[in-house]
C-alpha cells in the first residue's frame, strides 16, 4: 500500500510534533516513540520528518491483513499517536488531533475515529472494513468483559435468524468480508444447505466464496437431545449440499461454488463433534470446513468493538454512536 508523498508527511509532522495538537519530538524522543510501538527504529539524527516519513513508508509497504485494510504495525503508529492519555488541557477529548489526523487519511479514503473502549480505529470509507490489530485471544479489559457477558447472555435467547442477522453478520462485514447475504429461514427450499453466503477480496485481488451454516445451540455428535443440540451428521450432509451447489453472484452476473464453508454454533462444538467430522473429510475436503463456536464469536464479536444488539442491552442504555460501524 502507499499513500500520496503530502498525506506521509502530513501524518509525519504529527510523529514528529511539527503540527497543532501534537507534542513535540526531538530526535530521541521520535527514537522513544517508534520503541513505544515495539518498532527498533533509531533516529540518525536527519531531517526529522524525512526520517518519520520514510518509517511510516516502511510501514505502509508491509503486507495487508485483510483487502481495504492498513497494515497491522502502521495501524499501531496510528494508535500509539492517538492515545487518549497523551492529551492536552486544550485538546482534552483528543477531537482536534482526530480531526488533523483524518485530513490526510480520507484523502487516501480512509477514516479514523475512537471505539467505546477509547482506542482507535480507522475503517476504509468505501467498503467499511476496519483496519484493527486486535487479537481475539488477549486479555480483554474490564469494560471488554462486560461487553462479552452481554452479548453472551444475547445469545441464550436470540433465535437462529437474530444470530445471523445481528451478530454474524455485522461480526464478517466488520472483519473485511463483503456481498454478504443471508438466506434466512422463511423459504428453506431455497437455502440449499446456507443460511449465508459472502466474499472475501485477498490483497492480490482473487476472490474467494464462503458460506455459513449457522446453528444456535450446541453442535454434538448424539441425536438431536432435548435442550435443542444439533447432530453433526445432519450438518455434515447440509455443508455439502452447500459446497456442491452454485451460487448467483449478481455483481458479476455469473455462477460461482463456494469454496469454503463455516460451521457456526451459538453454543458449543464438542470435541467429539469435531473427531466425528474430522474422521469423515479427505485431505482435500478438510480445508474447505472450518469451525467457529460460542466463544470464537464472543472474543471477535468484543475485540473488533462491534456495537452490541438493541436488545442485547440493559435496560435505558443507548446504542453507540454512528461513528463505530457496522
Amino acid at each position: 500500500m502507499q499513500f500520496k508523498p503530502r498525506n506521509i508527511r502530513a501524518i509525519a509532522e504529527m510523529v514528529i510534533g511539527n503540527a497543532d495538537h501534537f507534542p513535540y519530538r526531538s530526535s530521541s524522543f521520535i527514537t522513544e516513540f517508534f520503541q513505544e510501538c515495539d518498532l527498533e527504529f533509531v533516529h540518525d539524527g536527519s531531517t526529522r520528518w524525512a526520517w518519520a516519513a520514510g518509517r511510516l513508508e516502511e510501514l505502509l509497504a508491509e503486507p495487508q491483513p485483510v483487502a481495504h485494510a492498513l497494515p497491522e504495525r502502521f495501524m499501531t503508529v496510528l494508535r500509539t499517536l492517538m492515545l487518549k492519555s497523551d492529551a492536552t488541557d486544550e485538546d482534552s477529548g483528543r477531537v482536534n488531533a482526530l480531526a488533523a489526523l483524518n485530513a490526510p487519511l480520507m484523502r487516501e479514503g480512509f477514516e479514523a475515529y475512537y471505539g467505546d473502549d477509547d482506542h482507535l480505529y480507522v475503517r476504509h470509507i468505501a467498503s467499511r472494513t476496519v483496519s484493527s490489530a486486535a487479537s481475539p485471544h488477549r486479555p480483554l479489559t474490564p469494560a471488554e468483559v462486560k461487553r462479552r457477558d452481554q452479548l453472551a447472555a444475547y445469545l441464550d435467547t436470540c433465535s437462529e435468524d437474530e444470530l445471523i442477522e445481528e451478530v454474524l453478520q455485522p461480526m464478517f462485514r466488520q472483519l473485511g468480508f463483503h456481498r454478504i447475504t443471508a438466506a434466512g429461514h422463511k423459504d428453506k427450499a431455497l437455502e440449499y444447505g446456507k443460511d449465508v453466503w459472502m466474499r472475501f477480496t485477498l490483497p492480490t485481488q482473487h476472490v474467494l466464496y464462503f458460506g455459513i451454516q449457522a446453528k444456535k445451540g450446541k453442535i454434538d455428535a448424539a441425536g438431536m437431545s432435548r435442550d435443542g443440540s444439533r447432530n453433526i451428521a445432519e450438518i455434515h450432509q447440509q455443508v455439502l449440499m452447500m459446497l456442491g451447489h452454485e451460487i448467483f453472484d449478481p455483481e458479476t452476473s455469473k455462477k460461482v461454488l463456494v469454496d469454503h464453508a463455516f460451521i457456526v454454533a451459538g453454543g458449543e462444538i464438542t470435541k467429539q463433534a469435531r473427531n466425528w467430522l474430522g474422521g469423515k473429510l479427505d485431505a482435500t475436503k478438510r480445508s474447505q470446513i472450518m469451525f467457529m463456536d460460542r466463544d470464537d464469536i464472543l472474543n471477535l464479536f468484543t475485540v473488533n468493538n462491534i456495537p452490541l444488539p438493541p436488545s442485547a442491552l440493559p435496560p435505558g442504555s443507548q446504542p453507540l454512536s454512528d461513528d463505530i460501524p457496522f
